[in-house]
């Protein structure tokens, strides 16, 4: 008899995993995608995939720069799974037609913050993950998975304590053996976000009310370049890799007074440089100046950006162009295993949607695609009976309670986003979190009659758990900054986790 399985969503994460279970007999994979296949924070990754691939690297150095850049929280047997299956990962995504950019012989390679080593490969300069994207896209043709776009997944469906579909706008549902959420971000809890309009936390929601345990929510990862105009276009880390420096409305050089490392110092440092900066003047955006790096050069190195700026009326190559932090990446999200299964049996996370505790409390640059296609071929293994059997054990056992049901006001999208920046921003207070939190539980999920109104109740319900997750955690770390507690506590550096309950 078949496995049968239904992956949700198709970045990196979701498409390896379909990739991989349908090129074996006897799997039947459904890909259901929210919108279009292409539409996904992978299609919109710029810098890259971090990999050892230079004789002067290391899997050692990959792995150490990963946990330090997680500020003392990342798993360290997640960070050495990741670090050594990169170099097979990449080779895969080649074979599976994705075209890096070369030097001479070998791949090119590009230097981003927290990096000790130049290991950043790239694809069309600045299009890494429309390259990646649309090479595993191009792969389902022939692969027998059974596709599913524009199709919004409401729930798991959950038998006797096991996943075994899901249900479907329209009430539909797939009937399934296994289930993957490979759902992505959670970018549009916020106004001011570097993700596409689908990073709405479907997955985190979906799998909060299926009974899973969550962990980790607090840690935001807030980029610190994105272009400071509508739609937050993201300027990508590698333009800082390659000598570009930030300067305030005045023209100085100010990260250098920050960190050590100035502008390749971790995201979370230099977010809140630029925020505390653009606080001093104002308000005012600081400034991006990549001049010394010429035109020539920007166009070619970073074509994706290079066209925007300019479509915008800017040129980079003579004058700073205006930058500000935006919500980027969510470290957080569905508990699993390094197979990627969650506490819930016959369901299992992956990609951005799932929390490891690879990432800590703060992402290394590059290092989200490269997880999504060593976890993706991971779970394919786990789901087909070869991974070893694992337990959660005590330290992931869940210390908090938030409600998923209650309510009773209409909310607005937008009026969400914008508490969340306030009260759950780059900094965050016991005042501004326990008032944002009074607001969440007065409002009601709407009812899921259309794609929307399903987003916004996936966002109240991820939005409710963010804010818990951040007034338990009474210290600064990584992605989470309390004004109120501005120093790290080494008695707090353990995981928080989480699971829903209709009343909380």
């Amino acid at each position: 008899m078949a496995t049968r399985v239904v992956v949700v969503g198709s970045g990196i994460a979701g498409l390896t995993t379909a990739l991989d279970l349908a090129a074996r007999p006897g799997v039947e994979v459904t890909l259901v995608a929210k919108a279009r296949l292409d539409q996904s924070n992978t299609a919109m990754a710029q810098g890259g995939v971090a990999v050892v691939t230079a004789p002067t690297d290391t899997v050692a150095s990959h792995v150490a720069d990963t946990v330090a850049a997680g500020a003392g929280l990342c798993d360290v047997d997640a960070a050495e799974v990741l670090c050594a299956s990169g170099p097979i990962a990449v080779g895969a995504l080649i074979r599976r037609g994705v075209r890096f950019d070369r030097a001479g012989e070998g791949l090119a390679l590009g230097l981003e913050a927290a990096h000790s080593r130049e290991r950043i490969v790239h694809a069309g300069g600045d299009a890494t993950g429309s390259a990646i994207a649309s090479a595993l896209i191009d792969r389902l043709d022939d692969s027998g998975v059974v596709v599913r776009e524009n199709t919004t997944v409401l729930d798991v469906v959950v038998e006797r304590g096991r996943a075994v579909g899901v249900r479907l706008l329209g009430d539909e549902v797939l009937v399934a053996d296994v289930v993957v959420l490979a759902t992505g971000g959670a970018g549009q809890l916020f106004p001011f976000t570097t993700n596409p309009a689908v990073a709405t936390a479907d997955g985190v929601a979906i799998a909060l009310r299926a009974g899973a345990v969550l962990a980790d929510l607090e840690f935001h990862q807030f980029h610190p370049t994105s272009l400071a105009t509508p739609g937050n276009h993201l300027v990508s880390e590698a333009v800082r890799g390659e000598g570009a420096v930030l300067v305030d409305a005045d023209g100085r050089r100010f990260m250098t007074d920050v960190h050590p490392d100035a502008e390749l110092a971790p995201r979370d440092v230099v977010a809140r440089g630029i925020a505390e900066q653009m606080a001093r003047q104002g308000g005012v955006p600081v400034r991006l100046d990549a001049t010394g790096l010429g035109a020539r050069f920007l166009a070619s190195r970073f074509p994706t950006i290079d066209a925007v700026v300019r479509s915008q009326g800017l040129d980079w190559a003579r004058e700073p162009i205006q930058v500000a932090p935006a919500a980027h990446y969510v470290m957080g999200g569905v508990r699993t295993d390094l197979w990627g299964r969650t506490s819930v049996p016959g369901l299992f996370a992956v990609g951005e949607v799932a929390c490891t505790g690879l990432h800590g409390a703060n992402r290394l640059a590059s290092n989200s695609l490269l997880e999504g296609a060593v976890f993706g071929y991971r779970v394919a293994e786990a789901i087909l009976g070869g991974a070893p059997a694992g337990s959660f054990g005590e330290a992931w056992a869940p210390r908090l309670v938030v409600a998923v049901g209650g309510g009773d006001e209409a909310f607005g999208r937008s009026d969400l986003q914008h508490l969340m920046w306030s009260a759950a921003g780059l900094s965050r207070d016991h005042a501004g979190l326990r008032e944002a939190a009074r607001v969440f539980a007065r409002w009601a999920a709407p009812a899921p009659t259309d794609a929307k109104s399903a987003e916004d109740a996936n966002l109240l319900v991820v939005a409710r758990a963010v804010v818990a997750s951040a007034l338990a955690r009474t210290e600064s770390r990584g992605g989470h900054f309390r004004r109120d507690f501005p120093q790290s506590d080494p008695g707090s550096a353990v995981h928080s986790t989480l699971v829903g309950a209709p009343h909380a």
